[in-house]
């Protein structure tokens, strides 16, 4: 696993996926900036004038609903639409999953065009396989992860999704596939939208278009183990958050063979 996961960083560097973002506006800059360090293009475009060109030329979709509006959802619904119709690879993030009705049924139609792949909290995970309240706190989780897998399964069984769950260890479903990460650090989790970063780094990674449950594990790996690499050098939140952005851009392959803490568990 270590080498597909090495051979994908190398062909994003390589290949410099485009990737269409229709995120929040708190972590727009964050995730524009790991994508760029990773050596992916992000192009950040939610008018409903150009969604659709713009996923036409992309490699990829990223759709992020952590600030909804009315104008917001209908971009995004426009863009899965048009991903699905082409084929192209796409990512939802289902921030706050649970919090609203609003949020709840605007999820409900995004699944319909059939997202490559779902990365969330636990939390999440449970309200979007359940649609109901599952007492998350915001858009924080307040549930292990592995409290999800079950969640995620059924997501996979339903949608055709890769689903990861990220906590502290993060977790990646696919058929009868579980792969779980034991990389990252708690420090990870006082910088806000680092969760939002993972999910556009995944989306780099599935603009590969070659397989998607191991690029979902790769772009996953990557950004846990260098937010772990990176907290080593760094004094706070603030330092962690400069140190991760090096760390993504100069990640070796001898730092993932010596550091990465990857199992794999079949049914």
């Amino acid at each position: 696993m270590e080498n597909q996961i090495i051979q994908n960083l190398h062909a994003v560097r390589t290949k410099n996926p485009l990737v269409h973002n229709i995120t929040n506006f708190v972590v727009m800059n964050n995730t524009a900036n790991a994508l760029l360090v990773i050596g992916a293009s992000p192009v950040m475009i939610h008018a409903h004038k150009e969604v659709e060109n713009i996923v036409k030329i992309s490699n990829s979709l990223v759709i992020n609903i952590g600030t909804l509006d009315d104008y917001w959802a209908e971009s995004m619904l426009i863009a899965a639409k048009k991903a699905n119709e082409l084929n192209k690879p796409w990512i939802l993030d289902p921030v706050g999953a649970g919090i609203s009705t609003f949020r709840n049924e605007l999820l409900k139609e995004l699944l319909l065009y059939r997202p490559t792949a779902i990365r969330g909290n636990a939390s999440e995970i449970l309200a979007l396989d359940a649609f109901e309240t599952v007492y998350g706190k915001g858009v924080d989780s307040t549930h292990q992860s592995n409290q999800a897998i079950k969640a995620a399964q059924n997501l996979n069984q339903k949608i055709g999704s890769v689903v990861c769950i990220s906590g502290a260890s993060d977790f990646v479903v696919y058929d009868n596939q579980l792969i779980e990460i034991k990389n990252g650090h708690e420090l990870m989790t006082k910088v806000t939208g680092l969760g939002c970063s993972a999910t556009a780094i995944i989306g780099a990674f599935i603009g590969l278009n070659e397989n998607p449950f191991v690029e979902t594990i790769s772009g996953m790996a990557i950004f846990s183990l260098a937010g772990e690499l990176a907290q080593r050098k760094s004094n706070g939140p603030g330092s962690l958050q400069m140190n991760l952005y090096d760390m993504l851009y100069n990640l070796s392959a001898e730092e993932i063979q010596s550091n990465l803490k990857i199992s794999v568990y079949e049914d």
